[in-house]
């Protein structure tokens, strides 16, 4: 995840600084304007792709904690029903006794 957003940073700066260079560059405006867009249009579609990556990982990340809930909801079930045949043991045995 860490990787990702280096990435992501680099590719913004590399954006930036196209942009920058672009803007100081010996050409027409016309031509310097395209590149500008073309740029944008870039950068537009990373931040589209890393958007669609975050929310897959957020999808997966939440389907992982929602197995890991039901997992822990069936253990204590379990410990639970256990729990209470120990009781209902103790209680018929303290019925002998008395």
């Amino acid at each position: 995840m860490y990787k990702r957003y280096i990435l992501f940073a680099f590719g913004i700066g590399a954006s930036v600084g196209a942009g920058l260079a672009l803007l100081y560059a010996p050409q027409s405006g016309v031509a310097t304007r395209k590149k500008i867009k073309r740029s944008a249009e870039d950068a537009s579609d990373y931040l589209e792709d890393t958007a669609g990556y975050l929310k897959e990982q957020a999808e997966r990340i939440s389907k992982e904690a929602q197995k890991l809930a039901e997992k822990a909801q069936t253990s204590v079930n379990s410990a639970v029903d256990q729990a209470s045949g120990i009781v209902s043991g103790a209680i018929k045995t303290a019925q002998k006794l008395v």
